[in-house]
């Protein structure tokens, strides 16, 4: 593949990202309705999510209207823009080889990794918990950002685990879709770390 097609791709889509996350931005202030959200998940997943994230990033504070929407239009950039780091470092890189003796050798060394996830986990599992229960109790709640924040540095699973135990979360689509995402973005990035390099 030639590289330097592949590059003015990816600065095309980017600007196209951008342009239509203004335009979205002009319709969330200005109009009832906002119909391109789907347009621009498109774009990000065609790998325009950087052109998309930096508007999203300086406007967001200012805009109260679809703050749900918003929220989640963030958490799954941010998991989508690793997976396409990854993508885009296979592919310069042609790495694209797998070797699954590989997996067995990553995980025998990095033995600290597996006993990580695990703490983040329990962490994250008896976080989710505790905010049910302060729920229950009509009592100060856990941050969203700190629920997410612990899902997203690893602790994704013990989240979805306590979603499903506990029933918490399950109506917000920055948790049910967020959490999920963040394990495939986890395991895109294990994946080149344990096979591409």
């Amino acid at each position: 593949m030639d590289l330097s097609i592949f590059q003015n791709y990816l600065c095309i889509i980017n600007i196209i990202g951008l342009v239509l996350y203004l335009i979205n931005l002009l319709l969330y202030r200005y109009t009832a309705d906002s119909e391109i959200d789907s347009l621009i998940t498109i774009v990000s997943l065609l790998g325009g999510s950087i052109g998309i994230l930096v508007p999203l990033l300086i406007f967001q504070r200012k805009l109260n209207k679809e703050k749900e929407s918003i929220m989640m239009s963030t958490v799954f950039l941010y998991c989508i823009i690793p997976i396409q780091i990854v993508l885009y470092f296979m592919i310069v890189n042609g790495a694209f080889s797998i070797q699954f003796n590989k997996l067995k050798n990553f995980f025998d060394e990095n033995s600290i990794l597996l006993k990580y996830l695990l703490v983040i986990n329990i962490i994250t599992f008896f976080t989710y918990g505790v905010d049910k229960l302060l729920a229950i109790k009509e009592k100060n709640r856990i941050r969203i950002v700190t629920l997410l924040g612990l899902a997203f540095v690893g602790g994704e699973l013990g989240g979805l685990l306590a979603m499903k135990l506990f029933n918490h979360k399950t109506s917000k689509d920055y948790f049910t879709v967020g959490l999920p995402l963040m394990f495939i973005m986890h395991i895109v990035v294990l994946f080149y770390f344990i096979f591409c390099i």
